[in-house]
């Protein structure tokens, strides 16, 4: 009977340890999923960031471009003409 009653000692004695090990991992599995939104949302912020940057970018190469700088007025120049046919397609559009 005590040979039973051993096993049966350390049998409950693993369970708890396992219990334990079972809670631990929930714990640092739930940490580690506040730490994926974290970084999801911070990176989610960075690419807000990096759009708004290239459009201000954009906004001042044109800028540049209108006010005399040589470097960007071929870019400029496909840009209008690419907006003119835009508006004559409209316009092509409405004429219909």
């Amino acid at each position: 009977m005590s040979e039973i009653a051993e096993i049966i000692d350390t049998l409950e004695t693993k369970i708890q340890k396992l219990f334990l090990k079972i809670n631990n991992l929930e714990q640092k599995n739930q940490a580690l999923q506040q730490e994926l939104n974290i970084s999801a949302t911070t990176i989610q912020n960075q690419n807000t960031a990096v759009t708004t940057l290239k459009k201000d970018f954009e906004s001042l190469k044109m800028t540049n471009s209108l006010l005399g700088s040589e470097d960007y007025k071929r870019d400029t120049k496909l840009k209008i003409n690419s907006l003119i046919r835009e508006i004559d397609y409209c316009i092509a559009q409405l004429a219909d």
